[in-house]
């Protein structure tokens, strides 16, 4: 007698926990995502009673749903559903439980991913902002006293992202130890638990020893807050020494964004694109590029691809033909 879905579900999480050895994070998506089949579908049910008509209603009852924002879910995120629900039932035929085919389940067509950038002047003013001598004597966005020592912070938080693509979960988990100046190089954990080699600018290297010699303090994080006032509000010393948070890096570089007068939306993650469209338009090849952002596949790093080719267009209209005198002019 098979067992429902329910059990199962939790059968393939573990699974994924331990001969997977998938990160906490991944094990907290599947779970939500394939929590919602399994609640519209119904628990206690088998999995031989999944038919293509009830995947073709699950997917409109998804295309209908409202979230708690009163949004309905977007399209990638609709996908999401679908790709941990293909990735149950791989798991179950494994198991030679019958249900089924997850190849039965199409994901929707999405359209290319939008990736944004900052080359040039952007660039450069974005990564000068913080240490221009008229920042240094207050915070440009609020008038309040800004330091020394959180203006050579916020320079190598953003040096660093710009030189190694580093995801912003990534920056925030790095401790003192983690970073080998020397070599100007050190590992990361990312996505999935891999481990990859980043690589060191002199600039990033030059501005993470400028903060941490400047610091007094004895925490372990990388990056830490210097907001006297949260420190004093905070009784915990140990939460007093605690990491910056992803939220806390992303209001960083949005404010020295607007202090350099970019007006598109800068995040972490563009400075992160802005890594892999400088090494392509500098003649890396993809497949290192994948290596360095740490993508398992391929596919993820060919969205940079349709960046550069629009590059190489304008670069193609700018310089080609010059030397050619225009036929038609001389009829």
């Amino acid at each position: 007698m098979s067992q429902s879905l329910s059990k199962l579900l939790t059968e393939f999480l573990e699974y994924l926990e331990i001969e997977r050895n998938r990160s906490p994070k991944t094990l907290q998506n599947y779970h939500f995502y394939l929590g919602r089949f399994v609640e519209w579908f119904g628990k206690d049910r088998k999995p031989e009673g999944i038919t293509n008509e009830d995947v073709r209603k699950y997917r409109l009852w998804l295309n209908r749903l409202i979230d708690v924002h009163g949004e309905p879910l977007k399209k990638n995120t609709q996908n999401y559903h679908l790709i941990a629900l293909r990735s149950f039932l791989k798991y179950l035929a494994k198991r030679d439980v019958k249900t089924l085919s997850a190849e039965k389940i199409e994901l929707m067509k999405m359209p290319d991913r939008e990736v944004s950038f900052l080359d040039g002047s952007d660039l450069d003013r974005l990564l000068a902002a913080p240490i221009e001598s008229k920042h240094l004597q207050g915070d440009p966005t609020t008038n309040r006293a800004l330091s020394r020592l959180t203006c050579f912070r916020d320079k190598a938080i953003l040096e660093l992202l710009f030189s190694t693509g580093l995801r912003v979960s990534e920056l925030v988990g790095l401790k003192k130890d983690d970073i080998n100046l020397a070599r100007e190089e050190f590992t990361v954990m990312g996505k999935g638990r891999k481990s990859r080699v980043v690589f060191l600018s002199e600039q990033a290297k030059y501005w993470i020893k400028q903060y941490l010699t400047a610091r007094k303090d004895m925490g372990q994080w990388l990056f830490v807050s210097h907001d006297k006032k949260k420190k004093h509000e905070v009784a915990n010393k140990k939460a007093q020494e605690a990491n910056l948070t992803q939220r806390s890096v992303q209001r960083i570089v949005q404010k020295w964004a607007k202090v350099a007068g970019i007006t598109k939306r800068v995040t972490p993650h563009t400075l992160r694109h802005s890594f892999a469209t400088d090494l392509l338009f500098g003649g890396a090849d993809i497949r290192s590029v994948q290596t360095m952002l740490g993508h398992s596949s391929i596919t993820t790093t060919q969205i940079y691809t349709h960046v550069t080719d629009r590059e190489l267009r304008n670069i193609h209209k700018k310089f080609h033909g010059k030397g050619r005198k225009n036929k038609d002019s001389q009829k």
